[in-house]
Protein backbone atom coordinates (compact mmCIF):
# COMPACT_ATOMS: atom_id res chain seq x y z
CA UNK A 1 0.00 0.00 0.00
CA UNK A 2 1.59 3.27 -1.12
CA UNK A 3 0.83 5.93 1.46
CA UNK A 4 2.26 9.36 2.08
CA UNK A 5 5.34 10.15 4.16
CA UNK A 6 4.68 12.25 7.27
CA UNK A 7 7.15 13.88 9.66
CA UNK A 8 5.74 14.44 13.15
CA UNK A 9 7.57 16.78 15.52
CA UNK A 10 6.82 16.60 19.24
CA UNK A 11 7.74 19.51 21.47
CA UNK A 12 8.77 19.03 25.07
CA UNK A 13 5.49 20.48 26.30
CA UNK A 14 3.56 17.85 24.32
CA UNK A 15 5.59 14.94 25.68
CA UNK A 16 5.51 16.18 29.28
CA UNK A 17 1.95 17.52 29.20
CA UNK A 18 3.11 20.44 31.28
CA UNK A 19 4.68 18.27 33.98
CA UNK A 20 8.41 18.16 34.85
CA UNK A 21 8.85 14.69 33.28
CA UNK A 22 7.87 12.64 30.24
CA UNK A 23 4.20 11.68 30.43
CA UNK A 24 4.15 7.94 29.74
CA UNK A 25 0.36 7.56 29.29
CA UNK A 26 0.31 10.40 26.75
CA UNK A 27 3.32 8.98 24.90
CA UNK A 28 1.52 5.62 24.84
CA UNK A 29 -1.43 7.30 23.14
CA UNK A 30 0.92 8.92 20.60
CA UNK A 31 2.53 5.55 19.83
CA UNK A 32 -0.90 3.90 19.46
CA UNK A 33 -1.83 6.41 16.74
CA UNK A 34 1.50 6.13 14.93
CA UNK A 35 1.40 2.32 15.11
CA UNK A 36 -2.02 2.32 13.43
CA UNK A 37 -0.81 4.63 10.65
CA UNK A 38 2.37 2.56 10.28
CA UNK A 39 0.31 -0.59 9.85
CA UNK A 40 -1.96 1.24 7.40
CA UNK A 41 1.06 1.87 5.17
CA UNK A 42 2.01 5.44 6.08
CA UNK A 43 5.73 6.22 6.31
CA UNK A 44 6.17 8.04 9.64
CA UNK A 45 9.26 9.89 10.86
CA UNK A 46 9.42 11.22 14.43
CA UNK A 47 11.40 14.32 15.43
CA UNK A 48 11.38 14.39 19.22
CA UNK A 49 12.30 16.95 21.82
CA UNK A 50 12.36 16.12 25.52
CA UNK A 51 15.92 14.91 26.21
CA UNK A 52 16.78 17.75 28.58
CA UNK A 53 13.49 17.41 30.47
CA UNK A 54 14.01 13.64 30.72
CA UNK A 55 17.56 14.10 31.99
CA UNK A 56 16.53 16.66 34.56
CA UNK A 57 13.86 14.32 35.94
CA UNK A 58 16.16 11.28 35.89
CA UNK A 59 18.74 13.18 37.99
CA UNK A 60 16.01 14.35 40.37
CA UNK A 61 16.07 18.00 39.26
CA UNK A 62 19.61 18.98 40.27
CA UNK A 63 20.56 22.60 40.84
CA UNK A 64 22.94 23.30 37.97
CA UNK A 65 24.47 26.57 36.77
CA UNK A 66 22.67 28.08 33.76
CA UNK A 67 25.38 27.14 31.27
CA UNK A 68 25.52 25.34 27.95
CA UNK A 69 27.53 22.58 29.64
CA UNK A 70 24.64 22.01 32.06
CA UNK A 71 22.18 21.66 29.19
CA UNK A 72 24.54 19.29 27.42
CA UNK A 73 24.89 17.25 30.62
CA UNK A 74 21.12 16.93 30.92
CA UNK A 75 20.80 16.09 27.22
CA UNK A 76 23.50 13.41 27.48
CA UNK A 77 21.73 11.74 30.42
CA UNK A 78 18.23 12.30 29.10
CA UNK A 79 18.71 11.16 25.51
CA UNK A 80 19.01 7.51 26.54
CA UNK A 81 15.94 7.86 28.76
CA UNK A 82 13.99 9.43 25.91
CA UNK A 83 14.87 6.82 23.30
CA UNK A 84 14.20 3.99 25.78
CA UNK A 85 10.75 5.42 26.40
CA UNK A 86 9.97 5.43 22.66
CA UNK A 87 11.52 2.00 22.14
CA UNK A 88 9.56 0.29 24.93
CA UNK A 89 6.26 1.73 23.77
CA UNK A 90 6.74 0.81 20.10
CA UNK A 91 7.85 -2.69 21.13
CA UNK A 92 4.31 -3.28 22.41
CA UNK A 93 3.21 -3.10 18.76
CA UNK A 94 6.21 -5.09 17.46
CA UNK A 95 7.49 -2.01 15.64
CA UNK A 96 11.20 -1.30 15.39
CA UNK A 97 12.61 2.21 15.65
CA UNK A 98 15.98 3.61 14.57
CA UNK A 99 17.60 6.53 16.35
CA UNK A 100 19.38 9.36 14.53
CA UNK A 101 21.11 12.08 16.54
CA UNK A 102 21.91 15.03 14.31
CA UNK A 103 23.75 18.28 14.81
CA UNK A 104 23.52 21.30 12.60
CA UNK A 105 26.93 20.32 11.23
CA UNK A 106 25.50 17.00 10.02
CA UNK A 107 22.94 18.87 7.97
CA UNK A 108 25.27 21.63 6.81
CA UNK A 109 27.86 19.23 5.37
CA UNK A 110 26.71 18.05 1.96
CA UNK A 111 28.14 14.54 2.21
CA UNK A 112 26.76 13.98 5.71
CA UNK A 113 23.43 15.48 4.62
CA UNK A 114 23.18 12.99 1.78
CA UNK A 115 24.28 10.14 4.08
CA UNK A 116 21.52 11.07 6.53
CA UNK A 117 19.02 11.11 3.67
CA UNK A 118 20.09 7.65 2.54
CA UNK A 119 19.87 6.28 6.09
CA UNK A 120 16.37 7.67 6.55
CA UNK A 121 15.16 6.16 3.28
CA UNK A 122 16.74 2.81 4.19
CA UNK A 123 14.94 2.79 7.55
CA UNK A 124 11.59 3.67 5.97
CA UNK A 125 12.02 1.14 3.17
CA UNK A 126 12.53 -1.54 5.83
CA UNK A 127 9.46 -0.49 7.84
CA UNK A 128 11.51 0.97 10.68
CA UNK A 129 10.35 4.26 12.20
CA UNK A 130 13.18 6.84 12.44
CA UNK A 131 13.29 8.76 15.72
CA UNK A 132 15.38 11.91 15.36
CA UNK A 133 16.64 14.48 17.83
CA UNK A 134 19.16 17.28 17.83
CA UNK A 135 22.41 15.94 19.29
CA UNK A 136 22.52 18.59 22.01
CA UNK A 137 25.07 16.68 24.08
CA UNK A 138 27.89 17.36 21.61
CA UNK A 139 26.69 20.56 19.95
CA UNK A 140 29.51 23.11 20.03
CA UNK A 141 27.24 26.08 19.41
CA UNK A 142 24.65 27.27 21.89
CA UNK A 143 21.43 25.23 21.87
CA UNK A 144 19.33 27.61 19.84
CA UNK A 145 15.65 28.32 20.24
CA UNK A 146 13.52 26.07 18.06
CA UNK A 147 16.26 23.89 16.63
CA UNK A 148 13.95 20.88 16.51
CA UNK A 149 11.26 22.87 14.70
CA UNK A 150 13.81 23.79 12.04
CA UNK A 151 15.30 20.31 12.16
CA UNK A 152 11.89 18.76 11.48
CA UNK A 153 11.45 20.90 8.35
CA UNK A 154 14.86 19.85 7.07
CA UNK A 155 14.10 16.20 7.87
CA UNK A 156 10.84 16.54 5.93
CA UNK A 157 12.88 17.75 2.95
CA UNK A 158 15.36 14.89 3.40
CA UNK A 159 12.65 12.23 3.24
CA UNK A 160 10.59 14.12 0.61
CA UNK A 161 7.58 14.09 2.91
CA UNK A 162 4.13 15.18 1.84
CA UNK A 163 3.26 16.57 5.27
CA UNK A 164 4.91 17.95 8.42
CA UNK A 165 3.00 18.05 11.72
CA UNK A 166 4.31 20.41 14.42
CA UNK A 167 2.55 19.26 17.58
CA UNK A 168 2.58 21.69 20.47
CA UNK A 169 0.67 22.86 23.55
CA UNK A 170 -1.22 25.45 21.47
CA UNK A 171 -4.31 24.85 19.34
CA UNK A 172 -2.55 26.39 16.35
CA UNK A 173 -1.74 29.92 15.19
CA UNK A 174 -4.08 32.61 16.48
CA UNK A 175 -4.65 36.13 15.16
CA UNK A 176 -3.37 37.44 18.51
CA UNK A 177 -1.88 35.94 21.68
CA UNK A 178 -4.63 33.73 23.22
CA UNK A 179 -2.89 33.90 26.61
CA UNK A 180 -3.43 37.66 26.68
CA UNK A 181 -6.54 38.05 24.53
CA UNK A 182 -9.49 35.74 25.33
CA UNK A 183 -11.09 36.79 22.04
CA UNK A 184 -8.18 35.58 19.92
CA UNK A 185 -9.31 33.54 16.92
CA UNK A 186 -7.62 30.47 15.48
CA UNK A 187 -6.34 30.88 11.91
CA UNK A 188 -7.36 27.61 10.19
CA UNK A 189 -5.46 28.09 6.92
CA UNK A 190 -2.42 30.16 5.94
CA UNK A 191 -2.03 30.47 2.17
CA UNK A 192 1.16 32.53 2.33
CA UNK A 193 3.56 33.29 5.20
CA UNK A 194 3.67 37.09 5.20
CA UNK A 195 5.23 39.67 7.51
CA UNK A 196 1.82 39.94 9.18
CA UNK A 197 1.78 36.21 9.94
CA UNK A 198 5.29 36.47 11.39
CA UNK A 199 4.33 39.47 13.50
CA UNK A 200 1.48 37.65 15.25
CA UNK A 201 3.51 34.49 15.94
CA UNK A 202 4.46 35.65 19.44
CA UNK A 203 7.01 34.12 21.81
CA UNK A 204 7.54 30.82 23.55
CA UNK A 205 4.65 29.62 25.68
CA UNK A 206 6.56 27.03 27.69
CA UNK A 207 9.64 27.11 29.89
CA UNK A 208 10.40 23.39 29.46
CA UNK A 209 11.39 23.39 25.81
CA UNK A 210 13.33 25.72 23.56
CA UNK A 211 10.74 26.41 20.88
CA UNK A 212 8.14 29.11 20.33
CA UNK A 213 5.50 29.83 17.72
CA UNK A 214 7.89 31.95 15.66
CA UNK A 215 10.26 29.01 15.13
CA UNK A 216 7.29 26.97 13.92
CA UNK A 217 6.44 29.68 11.39
CA UNK A 218 10.04 29.64 10.17
CA UNK A 219 9.93 25.84 9.89
CA UNK A 220 6.60 26.02 8.05
CA UNK A 221 8.09 28.55 5.63
CA UNK A 222 11.02 26.27 4.79
CA UNK A 223 8.80 23.20 4.43
CA UNK A 224 6.01 24.78 2.38
CA UNK A 225 8.53 26.30 -0.03
CA UNK A 226 9.65 22.74 -0.68
CA UNK A 227 6.10 21.60 -1.43
CA UNK A 228 5.46 20.12 2.03
CA UNK A 229 2.13 20.91 3.66
CA UNK A 230 2.70 21.90 7.29
CA UNK A 231 0.22 21.82 10.17
CA UNK A 232 0.58 23.28 13.66
CA UNK A 233 -1.80 21.31 15.87
CA UNK A 234 -2.49 20.57 19.56
CA UNK A 235 -0.51 17.57 20.74
CA UNK A 236 -2.98 16.77 23.51
CA UNK A 237 -6.04 16.47 21.24
CA UNK A 238 -7.33 12.88 21.18
CA UNK A 239 -6.33 11.01 17.99
CA UNK A 240 -4.79 14.16 16.51
CA UNK A 241 -2.07 12.43 14.44
CA UNK A 242 -4.37 9.84 12.88
CA UNK A 243 -7.05 12.43 12.20
CA UNK A 244 -4.55 14.74 10.48
CA UNK A 245 -3.24 11.86 8.37
CA UNK A 246 -6.79 11.17 7.20
CA UNK A 247 -7.33 14.80 6.23
CA UNK A 248 -9.38 16.16 9.15
CA UNK A 249 -9.06 19.92 9.62
CA UNK A 250 -7.26 20.56 12.92
CA UNK A 251 -5.05 23.44 14.02
CA UNK A 252 -3.47 25.72 11.42
CA UNK A 253 -2.64 24.38 7.97
CA UNK A 254 0.09 26.05 5.90
CA UNK A 255 -0.51 25.44 2.21
CA UNK A 256 2.39 23.93 0.28
CA UNK A 257 3.76 25.79 -2.74
CA UNK A 258 3.09 22.99 -5.21
CA UNK A 259 3.31 25.29 -8.21
CA UNK A 260 7.02 25.86 -7.67
CA UNK A 261 7.88 22.67 -5.76
CA UNK A 262 11.65 22.42 -5.67
CA UNK A 263 13.34 19.56 -7.41
CA UNK A 264 15.14 17.16 -5.08
CA UNK A 265 18.53 18.42 -6.27
CA UNK A 266 17.55 21.92 -5.10
CA UNK A 267 15.82 20.98 -1.84
CA UNK A 268 18.99 20.28 0.11
CA UNK A 269 20.23 23.80 -0.63
CA UNK A 270 18.13 24.97 2.31
CA UNK A 271 20.40 23.04 4.65
CA UNK A 272 23.65 22.62 2.75
CA UNK A 273 26.69 24.65 3.81
CA UNK A 274 27.75 27.81 2.06
CA UNK A 275 31.22 27.25 0.62
CA UNK A 276 31.63 30.86 -0.45
CA UNK A 277 30.00 34.13 -1.45
CA UNK A 278 29.42 35.71 -4.86
CA UNK A 279 28.73 39.44 -4.64
CA UNK A 280 26.70 40.84 -7.53
CA UNK A 281 26.00 44.30 -8.88
CA UNK A 282 22.61 45.98 -8.97
CA UNK A 283 21.87 44.85 -12.52
CA UNK A 284 22.43 41.19 -11.65
CA UNK A 285 20.46 41.61 -8.44
CA UNK A 286 17.46 42.90 -10.37
CA UNK A 287 17.80 40.19 -13.03
CA UNK A 288 17.73 37.47 -10.35
CA UNK A 289 14.99 38.91 -8.12
CA UNK A 290 12.75 40.73 -10.57
CA UNK A 291 13.24 38.93 -13.88
CA UNK A 292 13.81 35.34 -12.69
CA UNK A 293 17.06 35.16 -14.67
CA UNK A 294 20.36 33.31 -14.30
CA UNK A 295 23.55 34.95 -13.03
CA UNK A 296 25.98 36.03 -15.74
CA UNK A 297 29.73 36.57 -15.16
CA UNK A 298 29.31 40.24 -16.07
CA UNK A 299 27.19 40.82 -12.96
CA UNK A 300 29.76 39.45 -10.51
CA UNK A 301 31.84 42.02 -8.63
CA UNK A 302 33.54 39.81 -6.02
CA UNK A 303 34.16 36.14 -5.18
CA UNK A 304 34.95 34.99 -1.62
CA UNK A 305 36.06 31.54 -0.47
CA UNK A 306 37.45 28.52 -2.28
CA UNK A 307 34.80 26.28 -3.78
CA UNK A 308 34.37 23.71 -6.50
CA UNK A 309 31.94 23.72 -9.37
CA UNK A 310 28.59 22.55 -7.98
CA UNK A 311 29.17 23.47 -4.34
CA UNK A 312 26.62 25.72 -2.67
CA UNK A 313 27.43 29.42 -2.39
CA UNK A 314 25.55 32.52 -1.32
CA UNK A 315 24.67 35.31 -3.71
CA UNK A 316 25.03 38.64 -1.95
CA UNK A 317 24.27 42.24 -2.92
CA UNK A 318 26.83 45.01 -2.64
CA UNK A 319 24.93 46.28 0.40
CA UNK A 320 25.61 42.94 2.14
CA UNK A 321 22.20 41.26 1.84
CA UNK A 322 22.09 37.55 0.98
CA UNK A 323 19.45 37.08 -1.72
CA UNK A 324 19.97 33.51 -2.94
CA UNK A 325 21.73 30.18 -2.61
CA UNK A 326 22.95 28.26 -5.61
CA UNK A 327 25.43 25.98 -7.31
CA UNK A 328 27.77 27.79 -9.75
CA UNK A 329 28.81 26.32 -13.09
CA UNK A 330 32.43 27.38 -12.44
CA UNK A 331 34.76 27.05 -9.45
CA UNK A 332 36.00 30.01 -7.44
CA UNK A 333 39.31 30.33 -9.32
CA UNK A 334 37.50 30.44 -12.66
CA UNK A 335 34.94 32.95 -11.40
CA UNK A 336 37.74 35.23 -10.19
CA UNK A 337 39.06 35.27 -13.77
CA UNK A 338 35.75 35.83 -15.56
CA UNK A 339 33.94 38.11 -13.08
CA UNK A 340 32.77 41.35 -14.66
CA UNK A 341 33.34 39.99 -18.19
CA UNK A 342 30.87 39.26 -20.94
CA UNK A 343 29.99 35.60 -21.43
CA UNK A 344 31.55 35.58 -24.89
CA UNK A 345 34.98 35.94 -23.25
CA UNK A 346 34.69 32.85 -20.98
CA UNK A 347 36.40 30.40 -23.34
CA UNK A 348 39.11 32.87 -24.30
CA UNK A 349 39.96 33.51 -20.63
CA UNK A 350 39.65 29.97 -19.26
CA UNK A 351 40.38 27.84 -22.31
CA UNK A 352 37.08 26.01 -21.79
CA UNK A 353 33.48 26.84 -20.94
CA UNK A 354 30.50 25.21 -19.22
CA UNK A 355 27.99 27.59 -20.77
CA UNK A 356 27.33 31.29 -20.80
CA UNK A 357 25.98 31.63 -17.25
CA UNK A 358 27.91 31.61 -13.99
CA UNK A 359 24.92 30.11 -12.17
CA UNK A 360 21.76 28.85 -13.86
CA UNK A 361 18.38 29.82 -12.50
CA UNK A 362 17.46 26.14 -12.11
CA UNK A 363 20.37 25.74 -9.66
CA UNK A 364 19.33 28.69 -7.53
CA UNK A 365 16.98 29.29 -4.59
CA UNK A 366 15.82 32.79 -3.70
CA UNK A 367 16.02 33.45 0.03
Amino acid sequence: MNKKTIVVKFGTSTLTQGSPKLNSPHMMEIVRQIAKLHNDGFRIVIVTSGAIAAGRHYLNHPQLPPTIASKQLLAAVGQSQLIQAWEKLFAIYDIHIGQLLLTRADIEDRERFLNARDTLHALLDNHIIPVINENDAVATAEIKVGDNDNLSALVAILVQAEQLYLLTDQQGLFDSDPRKNPGAKLIPVVEQITDHIRSIAGGSGSNLGSGGMMTKIIAADVATRSGIETIIAPGDRPNVIADLAYEQNIGTKFIAHQSDRLESRKQWLFAAPSAGVITVDEGAQNAILEQNKSLLPAGIVNVEGRFSRGEVVKIRTQSGKDIALGMPRYNSDALQLIKGRKSTYIENVLGYEYGAVAMHRDDMIIL
